[in-house]
């Protein structure tokens, strides 16, 4: 089975219609878990989400057309922020509605993306044996001990109590 995202420079009309077709799964599993998590109106949210899905195209196609060596996310986040700019015409819708989409419910996505594009390789995934798990869960660990640790601290320097 083909890669779903076309990974050569060329844009053609099947990497765009993948890209698309990513998107657009991407965003109702999206909006879906914002309504659930978050009680976000799923209009909104789908709006939101459908600005974001344009930026993202327009960045990918302008990384593969354009002369320039620029990575795909300096033109993503360089369009997402003259849309939203203060004083320009797009600036209120667009504030609106991606406001609707909380980063969470995106990475949320995003990363069980990343975990079953990891999954479909089975063997490399045994190749690293128990040893692996065993690390990725310490990491994990000491990952949230040490976000907790952190936060206590800050908190408490800016006059929260602990509880």
């Amino acid at each position: 089975m083909p890669d779903l995202i076309d990974g050569s420079q060329d844009v053609s009309v099947h990497g765009i219609l993948n890209w698309i077709m990513l998107l657009g799964i991407f965003s109702v599993i999206t909006v879906i878990g914002n309504y659930v998590g978050y009680k976000h109106p799923m209009a909104d949210s789908l709006i939101g989400m459908a600005i974001l899905s344009l930026i993202t195209l327009a960045g990918v196609w302008m990384e593969r057309k354009l002369p320039l060596n620029i990575s795909s996310i300096i033109y993503i986040s360089v369009m997402g922020i003259l849309l939203a700019f203060p004083g320009m015409p797009t600036s209120k819708f667009v504030l609106h509605y991606v406001s609707q989409v909380e980063l969470l419910s995106i990475v949320t996505v995003f990363l069980a993306y990343v975990g079953i594009g990891m999954g479909k390789s089975w063997e490399e995934f045994r190749a690293l044996g128990g040893r692996a798990i065993i690390v990725t869960m310490l990491v994990i660990a000491a990952t949230y001990y040490g976000s907790a640790v952190v936060a206590h601290i800050i908190l408490t320097l800016t006059g929260v109590p602990a509880i």
